[in-house]
């Protein structure tokens, strides 16, 4: 099957587990950062059961900047790490 801009296209249908396993090679830090996050907030909401005389607002800030900062760092190695297996 060819696209309008000559590209041919596989003829068969990819299901969500081989899908998966091949955007996890394309794009091996997407879902490093996606664990890191989940990873934090079950973190926070442990500490958010005993989180003791802190106020909510303060924890909140605390875990956003936390998951954001992962996020941020896993995105940051994944670029550098694609950038020197390309050059």
């Amino acid at each position: 099957m060819l696209t309008d801009t000559g590209v041919s296209l596989p003829s068969y249908e990819e299901d969500q587990g081989s899908k998966l396993t091949r955007k996890t090679k394309e794009a091996p830090f997407v879902p490093v950062g996606a664990a890191g996050f989940a990873a934090i907030v079950a973190y926070g909401l442990y500490k958010l059961k005993s989180k003791g005389n802190t106020k909510m607002p303060i924890h909140l800030i605390h875990m956003r900047v936390a998951t954001q900062g992962f996020v941020v760092g896993a995105m940051t190695v994944g670029m550098g790490y694609f950038m020197y297996r390309e050059f």
